[in-house]
């Protein structure tokens, strides 16, 4: 085949396989070294293949691992300059300059030669102060253990850079940095080492400000820099550690193997969250809402939170509110909450820790929540008065997702709470799992690079470092208002919780640590070699410390809690639910108002351009404010806001895309469809009104839930809405259902009334999209925990959301929200259902049969069937029954499950005792309301002792899917079961 031309082959392509195609590469080869190494033939053919000749060049050169210029050598700033050839022409100039003024400034001549050899040695200089900058805290001492793997950074040795110990003492120009005009590679090097490589390593090259940077850079680097403290500042400390470790050391005394998940090992903690306390004080923080795991809360709670040592040994013996005094059940002491006052330097400063259960990192968007609401009560637009401090461990704050949720959260405009503070107490294991085993990166911190956080890494066992850095951390807070990450590498001195046994998963770590001597036994020992103190005096610190703490012990016996605070501050004007009598709330409003606020929602202001849809909107609304009638769900739902604005109660809604709605009903934002600027109608109503935040949140269920939870938690004079884009959507946020929104009164004394609204209703979009898993809420029910309701008129939608501030009391409310009913023809109020004496009703009447007269179009006792349902169903029933003619089927609404209302249901039902009596439900047999409602409508015909003792169910058959995703199919299950709840029996 040598002598082949391509000429001689039938078919390119063909000749280009098997065998062939190894034969055409080598005769490729010999053409791109020399083109005439082939015949002309094939020259033509390889010169129409079009491949550039340094293409052709490499391919030629076969695979790039086989290749001598592979792979290919550095381009950058650092190789350069360790070659010579950099910088740019420029750029040696200007420093060649600055050499040349320098020496003629103090008489020196020199040569050409010099300054070229000067620049060069000033440019390496330069270079290695950057890459300790960078990769410094690689190299740092940070593991009390000395269990991190040490691992070579070439860029961090002098050596890389051409300098030979010969040439360490060599002065060299560096213009400034580091403080210093001149210094040896010596003198750099030792300064780079002790503020990069020491126990305090600040991780902050990735932020691109340059002002946050260069202030972080400014304010750890040079001489003079270094970490000092006064003789009284190092006595301070010492003090918190004393206590830190002696309470631990006590309660592993008193009650050993009973869990209290404590701090030994990680007593650095309570000194630097003092540092934060003072130091934020004095730059202007009033208020600290602090969110933490179990670990280390016992110790907080009495070292920091200042809580009487008597009150935790109490609830060590079992003491504690009887949870009949408080209608609660009371929580684990290590998930508890409190509150406290601390003052330092004339500066007072609250505190509250929030109480919240074991679910890792759950609580972080409850605390930023909070602190939020706290921000907006003091008009705290800078935000530095209110500050979030969250404590994490290590393999929980790399492993949760809700930490990376946070982070997101926190530059935006409807969340920001201008930065957290966050403390890792980085024990470097998880329960039983080392980190190699529980996350992929270097640090479990590293997810706080997404959002450019400075990283203050710190060995634990120096508790100075570790203080500086906080002190350090909270500056940057105040001026930047951004999250700050402290990374305390320290150590878990017993087990996962005390009675636990380490050594069956990580031996070779718990052997070092039973060696392993106390950070407080440690700085004992730095502070008795510095002559601060003598050891004698320390000794005797600890011992008072210890006989305090025995006095408190025997005090613990006897003490008797005070009464629950959980009604303090803005909440004093409530109270609990003590009376079982439904409060109804006065929700009508006066017809005045609601011209006020007709005029405000159909109104733009001049010379704004509208998108010709939502102006044919306005014009709608306009039309149900000059008839009275018609009044749709989305201007039931703005007229609601609008009313509680006027009476100074502000409003909060929250969801994606909430601004317009999902379903394109709200529009509660006007879009100037030139600028894009937005006209809030809510937040023109009147002078002095409360103000309207709606906020399109980011792609996150769990985050922003939990954010609105503990926005409500903090301000209970505001209506606080979360809204799922789809009612399902809400699966995402389970963990705040059940740990927080349907229990949290009862564990922990804090109410809430957030609004949760749902979108939910069969329309055959499909298994996702149809229902909002009402069951689920349903079944964790209990104790009056919160309201579960599923309105069908806007005018019932109006009271229950102006019902959650008008009665004496907060509750959530978990609110099912229509999808097709928004532009139902059937599914609109009258005027005077928002502005006469009505109220939210639990229980609606038969539109047709009843109406909202007393006049009855058939007489009860004519009624054989009474089908009840909630929702969507009802007007699918209603328009059916009317399509049928049928005059003695009587069709009943609950619009609120739970608490459910039984006295109304007996005094409906009451009416027809004879009657067959239906549920009726679009979701499957095993899901919707069903397995809710039939033992409470069982109890209600018992009482009115009815014909028919147990309702019969309608309705789709038990199902793994909430729904089918076949057009055709949902059709044909939407027939049948309304046609089986309207078929008497026997029909």
């Amino acid at each position: 085949m040598t002598d082949q031309s391509p000429n001689d082959v039938f078919h390119a392509s063909s000749f280009m396989q098997g065998h062939n195609a190894e034969y055409l590469e080598q005769l490729y080869a010999q053409y791109a070294n020399d083109p005439n190494a082939v015949d002309a033939a094939w020259q033509d053919f390889f010169s129409q293949l079009g491949d550039a000749e340094l293409d052709v060049k490499a391919e030629a050169a076969g695979p790039s691992w086989a290749r001598a210029d592979w792979p290919p050598m550095p381009n950058d700033d650092l190789t350069a300059a360790l070659d010579g050839q950099w910088p740019a022409q420029a750029e040696t100039q200007a420093a060649g300059d600055k050499i040349k003024a320098k020496a003629a400034a103090a008489g020196v001549e020199v040569s050409d030669e010099a300054i070229k050899r000067a620049v060069l040695d000033s440019i390496r200089a330069l270079m290695i102060i950057r890459a300790y900058r960078i990769r410094g805290h690689l190299a740092a001492n940070l593991d009390p253990l000395g269990m991190r793997e040490a691992s070579r950074h070439p860029e961090l040795d002098a050596k890389s850079y051409g300098f030979t110990e010969a040439d360490m003492d060599r002065p060299i120009f560096i213009d400034n940095v580091l403080g210093l005009q001149i210094a040896s590679m010596r003198q750099i090097l030792d300064i780079v080492k002790r503020t990069y490589c020491g126990t305090f390593a600040l991780q902050y090259m990735h932020i691109s400000d340059p002002e946050e940077a260069s202030w972080l850079k400014e304010r750890i680097e040079g001489l003079g820099k270094e970490i000092q403290f006064t003789r009284e500042g190092r006595k301070a400390i010492l003090n918190k550690m004393v206590e830190a470790e002696g309470f631990e050391k006590f309660l592993h005394v008193k009650y050993m193997g009973t869990k209290r998940f404590g701090l030994d090992g990680g007593e650095s903690l309570i000194p630097a969250m003092e540092q934060i306390i003072k130091r934020g004080g004095a730059l202007g923080v009033r208020d600290i809402v602090i969110g933490m795991p179990h670990r280390g809360r016992l110790s907080v709670l009495a070292n920091v939170m200042s809580k009487p040592y008597r009150a935790i040994f109490n609830e060590f013996q079992g003491g504690s509110f009887k949870p009949e005094d408080v209608d609660g059940s009371g929580d684990v002491k290590y998930h508890l909450g409190a509150s406290s006052d601390r003052e330092f330097d004339g500066n007072s400063v609250h505190l509250s820790l929030t109480a919240n259960p074991s679910h890792l990192e759950a609580v972080n968007p409850v605390v930023i929540g909070k602190v939020r609401a706290k921000q907006d009560q003091l008009n705290d637009t800078d935000r530095t008065k209110v500050m979030p401090i969250l404590l994490h461990g290590d393999a929980a704050f790399a492993g949760q997702g809700v930490v990376a949720e946070c982070f997101a959260l926190s530059g935006l405009r409807g969340h920001k709470t201008g930065g957290t503070m966050h403390i890792v107490v980085n024990n470097q294991i998880g329960f039983t799992t080392a980190p190699h085993f529980s996350r992929s990166s270097p640090y479990p911190t590293d997810n706080a690079l997404v959002v450019e956080a400075p990283i203050f890494h710190v060995n634990g066992d120096d508790p100075e470092a570790v203080v500086h850095a906080a002190k350090v951390a909270t500056e940057f807070r105040q001026k930047f208002h951004k999250d700050v990450v402290i990374d305390i590498f320290c150590y878990r001195r017993f087990g996962h919780n005390e009675g636990d046994e380490p050594m069956f998963t990580n031996p070779v770590m718990y052997k070092k640590i039973k060696t392993h001597k106390t950070t407080l036994s440690l700085y004992t020992e730095r502070l008795v070699k510095d002559g601060l103190i003598p050891e004698g005096e320390i000794e005797d610190m600890k011992t008072a410390f210890q006989a305090h703490l025995n006095d408190e012990f025997e005090a613990g016996k006897d003490y008797k809690p005070n009464k629950a605070d959980w009604l303090d501050g803005k909440w004093s004007h409530l109270d609990r639910m003590k009376e079982k009598k439904y409060q109804r709330g006065k929700t009508a409003i006066k017809p005045e108002t609601l011209a006020e606020l007709g005029t405000a929602l159909t109104r733009a202001p001049d010379g704004f351009p509208l998108h010709k849809t939502v102006g044919r909107l306005l014009e709608a609304k306009q039309q149900m404010f000059e008839t009275g009638e018609g009044f749709d769900w989305a201007t039931g739902e703005a007229l609601a806001f609008g009313s509680l604005l006027t009476e100074g109660m502000g409003v909060r809604l929250s969801g994606q895309d909430s601004t317009r709605g999902t379903f394109s009903q709200r529009h509660s934002g006007l879009i100037n469809q030139d600028t894009e600027e937005r006209y809030y109608p809510l937040n023109n109503i009147r002078e002095g009104q409360a103000r309207y935040e709606v906020i399109d949140s980011m792609l996150s269920e769990y985050a922003v839930l939990g954010f609105e939870y503990g926005y409500s938690m903090a301000e209970p004079n505001a209506l606080t809405l979360w809204e799922a884009q789809f009612g399902d959507f809400a699966n995402g946020a389970q963990i705040m259902f059940d740990q927080f929104i349907s229990s949290g009164e009862s564990k922990w004394l804090r109410m809430s009334g957030l609004v949760v609204l749902l979108p939910h209703g069969y329309e055959g979009q499909g298994p996702e999209h149809s229902s909002a898993r009402l069951e689920r809420f349903l079944q964790m029910c209990g104790q009056d925990n919160w309201i579960v309701a599923n309105c069908t008129t806007p005018a019932n939608y109006f009271h229950i959301l102006r019902r959650q501030l008008h009665r004496s009391f907060r509750k959530p409310l978990i609110l099912m929200t229509p999808k097709s009913l928004l532009r139902h023809k059937l599914a609109v109020s009258k005027v005077e259902e928002f502005t006469t004496g009505s109220s939210f009703h639990r229980v609606l009447w038969d539109d047709a049969q009843y109406g909202n007269s007393d006049t009855k179009l058939v007489a009860d006792d004519k009624i054989k069937r009474v089908v009840m349902c909630s929702g969507k169903v009802y007007y699918d029933l209603l328009e059916e029954r009317d399509a049928r003619g049928i005059d003695d089927v009587y069709i009943m609404r609950f619009e609120q499950f739970y608490p459910f209302p039984a006295n109304s249901a007996v005094r409906e039902l009451e009416r027809f005792k004879n009657a067959e009596m239906v549920w009726c439900q679009e979701e499957p047999k095993n899901q919707g309301a069903w397995t809710f409602m039939e033992p409470n409508l069982e109890w209600v015909l018992g009482r009115v002792k009815a014909k028919h003792l147990r309702p019969v169910y309608a309705g789709r058959s038990a199902s793994a899917s909430p729904a089918t995703g076949l057009a055709s199919m949902h059709k044909a299950q939407q027939t049948a079961l309304i046609d089986e709840a309207l078929t008497l029996e026997g029909k």
